[in-house]
């Protein structure tokens, strides 16, 4: 259990204003939702909202940040009929699921690999498991620091951690265009932190294009890599 843990970031209400990526990448995992659903860090919420539309027999949103929790267990009323919040982290829960859901949630987890292999114990057999994390380590910045990050990923250390009794069904890279800009702003820019003027623009401009481009690159670079096991 994390005991007295605080979110570092303050991100998360910038970015819950950047729905056009959210439905985007709920699209790429929709099909592997199903059934019993824990989401690990729901955070405010946001992604949720976006992932979650009634229709799974449950949806547990894990949170171990108090004011964040007690946010959520506030406003559960507003969350689909499916939903419910517990406080804490994957280590306090004793169920099995048919998916589970880390949305940029892995990369604050310093050991990465016993959380993934701890999440498939949880995993009926069939069920999903479903990471969305940061990409490419050299894209590592202050802003990622600042908001509590250990890494960014690669296919190469997502496999390397691939959980036992599981394969991997899905491993892509998404967000081209928002690749280009991370280039840029790391070799040129170098900006700390978005303004809420560069999230609405990254994802009312650059999130159209990404959703074209993704497709003509076959997914082989991104500001983002999505990975999805298979419990066997």
């Amino acid at each position: 259990m994390i005991e007295s843990y605080q979110y570092a970031g303050k991100e998360l209400v910038v970015f819950q204003q950047a729905t056009r990526w959210k439905k985007y990448f709920s699209k790429k995992m929709s099909r592997f939702i199903r059934g019993s659903v824990l989401e690990v860090g729901a955070g405010i919420g946001a992604t949720t909202r976006i992932l979650n539309n009634g229709s799974p027999e449950s949806w547990t949103m894990v949170e171990p940040d108090e004011e964040m929790y007690n946010s959520l267990a506030r406003n559960l009323h507003s969350f689909p009929s499916n939903t419910r919040v517990f406080h804490g982290s994957l280590a306090d829960i004793s169920k099995q699921f048919d998916t589970i859901i880390y949305v940029d949630v892995l990369e604050h987890v310093r050991n990465d690999a016993a959380e993934l292999q701890q999440a498939a114990m949880h995993l009926r057999a069939g069920g999903h498991l479903i990471v969305l994390s940061p990409a490419f380590q050299f894209l590592f910045s202050e802003f990622d620091k600042a908001i509590g990050h250990h890494k960014r990923y690669s296919k190469k250390n997502l496999t390397l951690i691939t959980p036992p009794a599981t394969r991997l069904v899905t491993l892509n890279y998404l967000d081209t265009a928002g690749f280009v800009a991370s280039v840029a702003n790391r070799l040129i820019l170098h900006q700390s932190y978005p303004s809420k003027k560069q999230v609405s623009f990254w994802d009312k401009c650059l999130i159209p294009i990404s959703e074209i481009t993704d497709r003509l690159f076959l997914y082989l670079f991104g500001k983002s890599i999505l990975a999805i096991w298979e419990k066997t």
